[in-house]
């Protein structure tokens, strides 16, 4: 799943190729991708595109004072197209093709324009038509943005002491806390941060904030950075070769060397260094205890 660091880079790539472009037209081959009706898509065919930025995990591309939101969800992504076929996408079962915009002529006569696309048989890409981005549900419930100068060590103590004994692992990924971090880079803070993923969030001490709130601004930080001027195509590799322990479960610890363990859950997993995070001692998995009955 695109993270903040993605999106942000997304947002950053897509402003590049898409300021200033006039839109020729949206093509709709995924018909429960879109959850608004008003105004519709057509609303933006003949519009300059104003900007592209991130609420969030969400991007926004802006364009004849409308804003066109899309959230990737798991398996969502966008693919830069020099050209795109003259006839309209259509619906297909087969094809991965959530949407496409398409722009006018480039200097070479091609049209060029943006696949939005998500694999598998989950279907929970969503994008919306709106006059105002708090028109989406999602982006008005958003916590603060962990990247902005606002997100200090007092906004992170308020939100860790309103979570009381929730586990930190979900109050770092839960978007209406803090808006952009997900399942990948709460794995990958608490590593830095030296924490146990189930460590109750109020109960930090001064010290152990300070360490927690400087993980989340170098780690979403550093990504941010690596990421910058890559093309989308270039995005999802990127991320996965400077992830410390998320998805690497088996594999040693770039920092000790011990072995990443995992602990999964229905629909999700959660990795993490026993040596670096919990003194040594393994976090109970019940999934794994269940196979071992």
């Amino acid at each position: 799943m695109p993270e903040l660091p993605e999106v942000e880079a997304l947002a950053h790539d897509l402003d590049r190729r898409l300021r200033d472009r006039p839109i020729t037209r949206i093509d709709l081959a995924a018909f429960n991708a879109l959850k608004t009706f008003d105004p519709p898509l057509s609303a933006l065919h003949g519009t300059l595109v104003e900007r592209v930025g991130r609420h969030g995990k969400f991007l926004d591309v802006q364009a004849g004072g409308l804003h066109l939101v899309l959230h990737l969800a798991r398996a969502g992504w966008i693919r830069w197209r020099e050209e795109v076929p003259a006839l309209p996408a259509r619906p297909s079962s087969k094809s991965p093709l959530a949407m496409r915009i398409v722009l006018d002529e480039d200097e070479a006569g091609h049209l060029n324009g943006l696949d939005v696309t998500e694999a598998g048989t989950r279907k929970s890409l969503a994008a919306y038509l709106v006059r105002d981005p708090l028109e989406v549900e999602g982006i008005a419930r958003l916590g603060p943005d962990p990247l902005a100068e606002e997100f200090t060590p007092q906004v992170l103590r308020a939100i860790l002491d309103e979570a009381g004994r929730a586990q930190l692992k979900g109050v770092l990924r839960h978007q209406g806390t803090i808006a952009g971090i997900g399942n990948a880079y709460s794995d990958e803070i608490l590593h830095a941060a030296r924490m146990s993923p189930f460590k109750p969030a109020s109960s930090l001490t001064d010290d152990e904030l300070a360490v927690l709130h400087d993980a989340v601004k170098v780690t979403l930080g550093d990504a941010v950075d690596r990421s910058h001027g890559l093309a989308a195509s270039e995005l999802k590799g990127e991320k996965k070769s400077h992830l410390a322990v998320h998805g690497r479960a088996g594999q040693p610890c770039p920092v000790c060397g011990d072995t990443v363990r995992e602990v999964s859950f229905a629909d999700s997993s959660l990795q993490y260094c026993a040596t670096c995070q919990t003194g040594g001692k393994p976090l109970a998995d019940r999934r794994m205890s269940r196979l071992l009955k």
